[in-house]
């Protein structure tokens, strides 16, 4: 019977609230049912010492009979709810249980009434009697609305009628009848009250669910955010050591020897470590509050398999692995419905996992059609396998697994946000592995088999391109941020000018020439909000450029950039892959809105 505490922060509809107190009002004629019984129990002696009296006395012990029927009855209507709590919880079928409950007590007081009827001068005494047993049925209905309304004047119906047919006792039949009218008037103000009663007790449950909820969010938030500053920590002090160290040694501890390109090597591969960290952390905590927003779109499943095992080859290699793929060609009928950055995210998390944990033998990355309408992709290895405690324990943020992770970087979250990814992609991701034997991870997401995806760059592919050498103005506070976003787009080949906040932006936009403008999110005087807004309020071609918003990853922050005018959103860290297509896809939108200028010119 708990689904009578249903809070209203549960309940959406009207339709659910009246369920809710319904079920409390049936709860509490069973816990009224004791005194019910109790209540009959009392009455039934005095009806039979006066019974006995009558001239057919033997006949009103049959009334003790149907009495004793009634108790049984009600008690397997309780025992059964202790028992098979689901079927009690079926609002209709525990309504109709409880009112045909009350109505073997209203038939029971219309049979005495019957028998009354021929008890000679006890007669009237009698059905006076039965009035009142009435009046305890009308009492114990109360709670239920619809018990109360058939269950109440069935039961009065008995004595009423049998008074008021006989002249003699008519003016005690129409007392009778007015008693059991205010009788019932009371019950209905009783119904009433208790209503009340139970729309409080919902609000109440409704307060304390909230309350544990936000405890339990506290508590979440609190470990969640202790469990991120001791792997960051960590992972971060044991990464800037290692740079560090590297470069210390590089420098030669104050020779003028130019640095190996092998030190050079370990440095960077130190550093992309602390940033592979730092953004598995924050894509994590963006998912746990559900602010990780995916849009599915078609994806070609074989030249998503094919990108994974080339951007891993050469690693694989290294470490003397096989990597090979295999696509089913009906997987290649069609396409993969996911957001294509989170799912390469989910590939790139899996297959890196194999080539870092397997020590020899091969992997394998897979395509298959798990259904007509299902693909699965498999990445298995040879590597060292975990039990299946380990493997639980592999899927738990910020944890590792000791046997196979020591002494290899991470956070300890890829697993776990990979299946928050694909949970929120409408697929799921489970695996399979056996110590000493491997491991197979299994992302099924949804396929169409009608759908074509669009062509798009190989991730993180060496990137050529012929487009023409474009003039970018930089809108970068932060010094080292500005160093680096010109360093990838010199590499581009592109020509930059550079400012400090928005506002010396604009004023340099108005002087010089330049093809494209990107924008840093928060900048001291003008931040990039204002800036961009302020860029397509200009006149003629200079409030038509294309414009980049180069933002921290905050989700708000880039719905504002946007809202503001800006074409693309770059996330930092920037890569070069992901400079070039934002460039690109601000150019596109650049070309869009010319057309439909001159369209409408």
């Amino acid at each position: 019977m708990s689904d009578s505490s249903a809070s209203p922060s549960k309940l959406r509809t009207l339709a659910e609230i009246e369920r809710a107190v319904s079920r409390q009002a049936l709860d509490a004629q069973v816990r009224m049912l004791p005194y019910a019984l109790a209540f009959f129990g009392l009455c039934l002696p005095i009806f039979a010492a006066t019974a006995a009296y009558a001239p057919n006395a033997v006949q009103l012990l049959i009334s003790l009979g149907v009495y004793g029927f009634n108790w049984a009855v009600f008690y397997g209507i309780v025992d059964w709810l202790k028992r098979d709590p689901e079927a009690a919880g079926e609002l209709k079928r525990r309504t109709a249980m409880q009112i045909g409950g009350g109505l073997l007590w209203a038939i029971a007081v219309l049979e005495t009434s019957y028998f009354a009827l021929a008890a000679g001068p006890l007669a009237e005494t009698l059905l006076v009697l039965c009035a009142g047993a009435a009046a305890g049925v009308i009492f114990f209905s109360s709670p239920s609305l619809p018990s109360l309304l058939l269950v109440g004047p069935i039961a009065a119906a008995g004595p009423i009628i049998g008074l008021r047919s006989n002249p003699e006792t008519a003016w005690t039949g129409l007392l009778v009848l007015c008693g059991s009218a205010l009788a019932l008037a009371l019950a209905l103000i009783l119904n009433r009250h208790l209503r009340e009663h139970f729309m409080l007790n919902l609000e109440r449950d409704g307060l304390i669910e909230d309350r544990e909820r936000a405890l339990k969010e506290a508590h979440r938030l609190a470990k969640s955010k202790s469990d991120i500053v001791a792997t960051l920590s960590h992972e971060i002090r044991n990464g800037l050591s290692g740079v560090a160290h590297v470069l210390a040694g590089a420098l030669g501890a104050g020779s003028r020897g130019a640095p190996s390109r092998e030190q050079l090597k370990a440095a960077l591969h130190a550093a992309r470590d602390l940033v592979d960290v730092l953004d598995a952390t924050l894509d994590s905590e963006t998912a746990d509050t559900g602010r990780l927003v995916v849009t599915a779109r078609p994806v070609d499943a074989d030249r998503l398999v094919q990108d994974m095992v080339l951007l891993h080859r050469q690693t694989a290699s290294a470490r003397g692995l096989e990597l090979v793929a295999q696509v089913e060609p009906a997987a290649m009928q069609g396409a993969v419905m996911a957001d294509s950055a989170r799912l390469r995210q989910i590939l790139n998390n899996l297959v890196g996992n194999a080539v870092k944990y397997t020590l020899r033998g091969r992997i394998e990355v897979r395509a298959l059609l798990a259904a007509p309408d299902r693909i699965r992709f498999e990445v298995a290895d040879t590597g060292p396998g975990l039990s299946a405690d380990e493997l639980a324990l592999a899927f738990e943020p910020f944890t590792r697994v000791s046997r196979t992770g020591a002494g290899t970087p991470g956070a300890g979250l890829g697993l776990s946000l990979s299946r928050s990814l694909a949970s929120l992609m409408g697929g799921v991701l489970s695996a399979e592995s056996a110590p000493g034997v491997g491991s197979r991870f299994q992302v099924e997401l949804p396929f169409d088999s009608n759908a074509s995806a669009p062509a798009e760059p190989a991730t993180e592919a060496p990137m050529e391109t012929s487009a023409p050498a474009l003039r970018v103005l930089v809108a970068e506070d932060d010094t080292l941020n500005a160093a680096m976003l010109r360093a990838v787009l010199e590499q581009l080949g592109h020509r930059v000018l550079l400012a400090q906040d928005g506002r010396r932006a604009l004023e340099l936009l108005k002087v010089t020439e330049v093809d494209l403008v990107m924008l840093d999110g928060r900048m001291p005087v003008m931040d990039g909000v204002a800036c961009a807004r302020a860029i397509r309020a200009l006149d003629g071609e200079r409030g038509r450029l294309p414009v980049v918003a180069v933002i921290g990853g905050d989700l708000e922050e880039a719905q504002d950039m946007t809202n503001a005018g800006c074409d693309a959103v770059l996330r930092k860290p920037v890569t070069v892959s992901a400079v070039a297509r934002a460039v690109a896809d601000a150019a596109s939108a650049d070309r869009r809105r010319d057309d439909a200028h001159r369209a409408v010119a």
